[in-house]
């Protein structure tokens, strides 16, 4: 018998293991497995609901957060594509990103209400905006053109929606994801089901990934599939810790706090917790490697980053439309090398990773 292969049956599976263990940790709130599972088919409800069909772009204009994590798992759940947009865009980027991409909703944080605001009105297919997050006591959105329901509010009204699973396309897109490193316009890369769930099953093996893990989100999300991290530590009920932004002390308190096992980083990441004056004050030792990619890196980085921050560090590469991750750069058991040679060889582009 052949299973679609689908990132919808990672959820399933660790919410049925490890239903009271600790899913997800977004600020001062905690979703156990069970409850992460709950909201994930709560939001599949509601986009059904809301007259959501199959194929229908579902763009969320959001930081890390654990509601941009659950749509991970909800959107294609509810037979959606996943459109996560990265918020350092401009309005005429965005604006092509939703109408080249024929987004349907938009779900957005209230602090970037102002900027849709600034060009919604050229948007030729988004027929809903759903604010993500409130701070009025009521609940209600500030802005008159949004929905009168946030996200919240769908959530708490929703019928939660399980799909059938031998029903799942593998090969039917799951998440779109604009590439902007040309000087044309963005380029719209879509990830199937099936794309997804085998980089999630290579990246898990590789690293050994486990349920008593902790993943501390550093890449954003709305990144080139978020590195993959949304699917490899659900897929091993491993615990997700959302970080809205990178800062330095922020990343120490809670690697600290959450012992957290391993990081990925961008070079000017890693640079900047190296240099941080808050990093003595801070444990660390939970932390067994750290990954750099995103851009080239340097032996003195891989080497500080070893010597100053006290876990092993290499270099990774990967492309958007390859889920993203193609190469690692950790030293082969058998290279003998002096520790000058080794800290090179860790920051070059490396070695495939099993099954590219």
């Amino acid at each position: 018998m052949n299973l679609p292969l689908t990132p919808v049956r990672f959820l399933r599976y660790s919410e049925r293991q490890f239903p009271r263990k600790t899913a997800v940790v977004c600020q001062d709130l905690r979703f156990t497995y069970a409850e992460f599972g709950d909201r994930v088919g709560r939001l599949a409800g509601a986009l059904r609901a809301a007259g959501l069909k199959p194929g229908d772009r579902v763009a969320f204009l959001s930081l890390n957060c654990h509601r941009l994590l659950e749509a991970y798992f909800g959107v294609p759940e509810a037979g959606c594509v996943l459109l996560p947009l990265n918020i350092r865009l401009a309005a005429p980027e965005l604006t092509y990103i939703l109408n080249d991409s024929g987004a349907t909703v938009l779900f957005l944080e209230q602090e970037f209400a102002g900027l849709v605001d600034s060009f919604r009105r050229d948007l030729r297919t988004v027929r809903s905006f759903h604010q993500l997050d409130f701070h009025q006591l009521d609940g209600t959105p500030q802005a008159a053109w949004l929905s009168d329901q946030t996200y919240e509010q769908m959530l708490a009204a929703a019928t939660p929606y399980r799909g059938e699973l031998m029903a799942f396309d593998e090969n039917s897109v799951a998440e779109i994801f604009y590439t902007s490193g040309t000087s044309a316009s963005p380029k719209g890369v879509m990830l199937t089901h099936r794309n997804v769930y085998l980089h999630a099953m290579t990246i898990a093996l590789y690293h050994h990934t486990r349920f008593e893990d902790v993943m501390l989100h550093t890449i954003p999300l709305f990144h080139a599939n978020g590195w993959g991290a949304a699917h490899t530590i659900t897929f091993m009920g491993g615990t997700h810790v959302m970080l809205p932004r990178f800062v330095p002390e922020e990343v120490f308190r809670l690697v600290e706090r959450e012992r957290v096992r391993a990081l990925t980083l961008v070079p000017i990441m890693a640079a900047a917790l190296v240099n941080s004056p808050a990093r003595s004050k801070y444990d660390l030792s939970s932390v067994q490697w750290s990954l750099i990619g995103g851009a080239a890196s340097s032996p003195t980085l891989i080497r500080e980053v070893e010597e100053k921050l006290g876990f092993k560090c290499f270099s990774s590469y990967g492309l958007t439309e390859c889920s993203p991750g193609l190469t690692t750069a950790e030293l082969k058991p058998d290279m003998q090398c002096t520790p000058e040679e080794r800290h090179v060889l860790q920051a070059m582009t490396g070695y495939a990773y099993p099954g590219c």
